[in-house]
């Protein structure tokens, strides 16, 4: 357990938001390189060394105006997907809220991030997923405005299209319910209250998840709405509609739930996925808790660091002060003050 203690402006997510970046090449909170580099300067560069298995492992990414370069053990990685899955995180800030409150596109991309860490066969399916996807709904705008009768082309994309978004489908509702197998663990074990699960919601009907089945079905989807697609001009069916939401006694926990137990969801949520990763990728992963301790009581933050320490996971947590923490948990912790950007080990 490392904690970085610090008054805010300090300092302190910058530690966490670079382990991000050198984790899944891009921040968990800004979406453009220029706000990575620091104001006035040209160029940043992030490098960790990442041991598994004792044998160390050399990240380095390099942030320019116009580029960004990955690199392992000093050796140029072209594709994102060679590079990511080197170093595994799981990161809760109090922004994460919006997992439970905002667009379905936020719960989307929090399943693309953790799939790509975990599956290198992900990353690459929905990436070919994406692509496809842009070219059909060109194609759909130029079948729309020139009145062309013949769709074959649109049909030949439309199987592509279908074939990835088959284990799309499959590795979403296998992650989602390895999450629930033990979220409602954590979250009654945090607040001493149970009854909360995960329901995993794609716009497209399945009575099973085979692959079949689900080819059967997105073939009915397409042929049944394709008038109703070309005149919206694009793919209105698909993973890319996807969405999850949090159930709490049988109730949709966004409209009846209260923000700490929307709160405590989410945190339940992210340990649920630390199991997954030992179990799928054989690595634990990297614990980010940004500023968590202002959003929980005594109590709870007491069982969480309990938690984390049984679990034996590196874990990385910032926070203003060390208040009301047991000294049991502090003991075996790696304590730095963080102040204008200097680090210090107490």
């Amino acid at each position: 357990m490392n904690i970085f203690v610090g008054n805010n402006a300090q300092g302190k997510t910058n530690i966490l938001e670079a382990i991000v970046f050198l984790a899944l090449t891009k921040s968990h909170r800004v979406g453009t390189n220029p706000n990575i580099v620091m104001l006035g300067k040209d160029r940043c560069k992030l490098s960790c060394v990442v041991k598994k298995d004792k044998i160390p492992t050399h990240l380095e990414i390099e942030i320019t105006e116009d580029a960004k370069k990955l690199r392992v053990n000093h050796t140029d990685i072209r594709k994102v997907a060679d590079y990511i899955s080197y170093l595994n995180v799981i990161v809760f800030t109090p922004d994460d809220l919006e997992i439970v409150k905002g667009s379905p596109n936020i719960r989307r991309n929090l399943m693309n991030i953790e799939l790509s860490q975990l599956s290198k066969e992900y990353l690459k399916n929905y990436n070919e997923y994406d692509k496809l996807l842009k070219t059909r709904n060109e194609y759909l705008k130029v079948l729309f405005q020139n009145h062309i009768a013949d769709k074959t082309y649109l049909d030949i994309i439309t199987d592509k299209l279908i074939e990835r978004a088959i284990l799309i489908y499959q590795k979403r509702k296998e992650y989602l319910d390895c999450v629930n197998l033990s979220i409602h663990s954590f979250y009654r074990d945090i607040s001493n209250d149970e009854g909360i699960k995960v329901c995993y919601v794609p716009n497209v009907e399945f009575e099973d998840y085979d692959s079949e089945t689900i080819r059967k079905a997105l073939k009915h989807v397409f042929s049944k709405n394709y008038n109703k697609e070309l005149n919206y001009g694009m793919t209105i069916y698909g993973p890319h509609r996807d969405d999850f939401y949090f159930e709490y006694h049988n109730e949709d926990l966004k409209y009846y739930g209260s923000q700490g137990q929307q709160r405590l969801a989410v945190l339940s949520f992210k340990l649920s996925e630390i199991s997954i990763f030992k179990e799928l990728s054989g690595t634990t992963p990297v614990l980010l808790l940004d500023d968590i301790f202002s959003e929980l009581d005594i109590k709870k933050r007491n069982k969480l660091l309990k938690m984390i320490c049984l679990d034996n996971v590196q874990s990385i947590i910032t926070t203003t002060d060390l208040k009301n923490i047991q000294k049991q948990y502090l003991k075996d912790a790696f304590v730095f003050t963080v102040e204008k950007g200097k680090i210090e080990r107490k």
